[in-house]
């Protein structure tokens, strides 16, 4: 900010100064997706969280967080990162790097563009248009939720019950992006179990076929006992992860129970198996616990975390839900991983923000069995393949399963 910015006493910059910066951002966000200046309609909401002042220096992002017909919303931070000392005995010149960054404004908005005005940007690099630079580049590993223990054929007759159904769901959908598969397993006749036997079927049969990371469900179905759950961990060779819910909720008209004795006894046949845990988060107090398993050296790093949203009676699937859960996350001061599913229409929007915000993310038609309002999904690799996509024209490449073994910290 140079003096000509200043507008009041003591060199205090306008806020006003804060929006006009955004709005240049906006225009160059709009110009790379739709090749068109476009139009700033409106501010939702605008914070000013400190002053800034002449000598600041100033770095602004601003990201899309839905697209519309012509509808385009976005989000924006200002952040101090260097300024003048300011103070008596130092040269004018003197200045200080902040780390971190001061965050002195955050705002949303909505900017729109005509339909006739939109020409998508066909240039090489212009797909990492909606990324900040902490974000582009970093490789996506997308998870499949292919089969759960709830959904059946009469909800969508593409669920696969079989070992070699599953298996060769399991197939393209790694093919489709995919590096995790989420598994369950089911009888013939689609009934839910947690039998060791069949899953050693089923992981066999996607062995034969594919390297996904399987990630073995130690939730099984809602009533059922512990050692019912805990059955997968005991095949050898171990599944390479295997899910640790962290806290009990209301699951629709049910109650998924998990004591906090009971995490601890899941938690540690995890890790006699050698298996690595995934910590399910249907609530901020799961993530509470899982902080809790890591001080008890249950958990040792990098924790990788799935937060589980939508679920009737748990945390809603909003997005003011996903970045405050993340920002907890980080707070912790914990090497972590950490990834979205969503239920339901849930799934697409916040799976999506999770590309932008860096995270990762699971998609199936375990969590939903539609691709489009009304479209049941051919399976679940068409999910899969819609969020590789996505994700790569944002400028995120996908990550495959020897890539997100290295960011999981498999063996």
């Amino acid at each position: 900010m140079s003096s000509h910015d200043a507008h009041y006493a003591g060199e205090l910059v306008d806020g006003a100064r804060m929006l006009g910066l955004f709005g240049d951002v906006a225009t160059e966000l709009l110009i790379r997706h739709d090749g068109d200046e476009g139009l700033f309609r409106a501010y939702e909401s605008v914070e000013f969280l400190a002053p800034v002042f002449a000598g600041d220096y100033i770095e602004v992002y601003g990201e899309l967080t839905d697209v519309g017909r012509t509808s385009r919303k976005m989000r924006f931070e200002a952040r101090k990162v260097a300024g003048n000392i300011r103070k008596n005995g130092v040269p004018p010149s003197a200045a200080e790097h902040y780390d971190p960054p001061i965050v002195v404004t955050r705002a949303a908005g909505t900017c729109v563009v005509p339909l006739d005005l939109q020409r998508p940007p066909s240039l090489p690099g212009a797909s990492a248009r909606a990324l900040p630079p902490y974000v582009n580049g970093k490789p996506l590993i997308i998870t499949a939720a292919i089969v759960g223990a709830e959904v059946t054929r009469e909800q969508n007759p593409h669920v696969p019950y079989t070992p070699d159904e599953i298996a060769e769901e399991a197939r393209r959908c790694r093919e489709a992006g995919a590096a995790v598969v989420h598994l369950h397993a089911r009888h013939d006749d689609g009934t839910a179990t947690q039998d060791r036997d069949r899953f050693r079927a089923t992981i066999e049969a996607i062995r034969a076929r594919t390297d996904v990371i399987v990630q073995v469900s130690t939730g099984g179905a809602v009533g059922m006992s512990i050692e019912e759950r805990c059955q997968p961990l005991l095949l050898r060779p171990a599944p390479e992860m295997a899910t640790l819910n962290c806290g009990t909720i209301n699951f629709g008209n049910d109650v998924f129970v998990n004591s906090r004795k009971e995490i601890r006894d899941i938690g540690a046949r995890i890790f006699d198996a050698g298996s690595v845990p995934e910590c399910e988060i249907y609530e901020v107090g799961h993530l509470d616990e899982a902080l809790t398993l890591h001080k008890e050296n249950r958990l040792a790093p990098p924790i990788h975390v799935q937060f589980v949203l939508g679920i009737p009676g748990a945390m809603a699937a909003r997005e003011s839900a996903l970045r405050f859960l993340v920002q907890e996350l980080e707070s912790f001061g914990v090497e972590h991983t950490w990834g979205v599913a969503a239920v339901g229409r849930f799934q697409r929007p916040l799976t999506e923000l999770a590309v932008r915000m860096g995270g990762h993310a699971r998609v199936g038609l375990e969590d939903n069995i539609y691709l489009d309002k009304g479209v049941l999904s051919q399976g679940s690799s068409p999910l899969v393949e819609r969020l590789a996509q996505y994700s790569q024209q944002l400028g995120r490449p996908v990550a495959d399963p020897k890539t997100a073994r290295q960011l999981l910290g498999l063996r």
